[in-house]
């Protein structure tokens, strides 16, 4: 299904009487409104392939090597949104894993990503965590100024690679050991340029819009009436899907013109934490 006038006039009819407030950190922000994601991907060509009337929402990419999931019924795997990438003739298969309280605004930031890939040369993930104020513990681990949450380059059992993991936890005595609230699952393979775009949004210090009574994922998340109005986050929504789909349309003319210029993917990764 394309991203039709309806559809998103049902998403300005949701926000529109929703008093939007200030609330940071992202990574305890709480799950959003997750059109933020589905509502791109369409714009950018995904079309739907799932049940209309099922609950998980499955899309494809316009080239079919590219399939996103959304299970809201996952609570008992940990898993709303799983993300994969066919192999190719000239590049590996990938996938990632994300689970339902992570905001939609920032997997929203890998998808866009993945279907405008604007970043020619991506900087390393740690030192983009480190210069936002994250506490880096060595050169493949990074955790926010509140400790709750974790980025880590890890080895990985019966591979050669290593993966990139997020984690966000409730503190127990000072230390990261709580309860996991949510996490992300990027597997080997996965060009870096994708995980630095969701970790540069989870680290942006600009705070998401949630509704008066949406709950946060923990109480020491802080949220405070925003300067915005809801029609102003209608208009950022609309800005963002239109942007999304006039760079899909050109990048598909591009296509036909192969001195158009490829994307640094960036995949020389950082040594992996032993």
């Amino acid at each position: 299904m394309p991203l039709t006038e309806r559809l998103t006039a049902a998403f300005a009819d949701t926000h529109a009487w929703q008093i939007p407030y200030d609330t940071s950190p992202r990574h305890l922000a709480g799950p959003g409104d997750p059109r933020h994601v589905t509502h791109g991907l369409a714009a950018a060509g995904w079309r739907t392939v799932s049940d209309r009337l099922g609950a998980d929402i499955v899309l494809r990419s316009p080239d079919y090597r590219y399939r996103l999931q959304h299970t809201p019924a996952a609570q008992r795997t940990s898993r709303w949104w799983y993300l994969q990438a066919d192999t190719t003739d000239t590049a590996p298969g990938w996938h990632a894993n994300l689970s339902g309280l992570a905001p939609a605004e920032v997997i929203a930031s890998l998808t866009d990503t993945l279907v405008n890939p604007t970043i020619a040369d991506p900087p390393g993930i740690i030192s983009t965590l480190e210069s936002a104020g994250w506490h880096v513990s060595d050169p493949a681990t990074a955790a926010s100024p509140d400790d709750m949450c974790r980025v880590e380059l890890r080895d990985q059992e019966y591979h050669d690679t290593p993966h990139w993991h997020v984690e966000t936890r409730e503190p127990r005595s000072g230390h990261y050991d709580g309860p996991r609230i949510w996490n992300a699952w990027f597997s080997d393979y996965m060009p870096e340029y994708l995980v630095a775009a969701f970790v540069t949004a989870l680290a942006d210090p600009t705070p998401l819009q949630r509704a008066m009574f949406d709950s946060t994922v923990h109480y020491g998340a802080a949220s405070t009436p925003s300067a915005l109005t809801p029609e102003q986050v209608v208009a950022a929504h609309a800005t963002r899907i239109t942007s999304l789909h006039h760079a899909a349309r050109t990048a598909r003319r591009q296509k036909k013109n192969p001195a158009a210029g490829l994307v640094k993917t960036g995949t020389a990764r950082t040594a992996a934490r032993r």
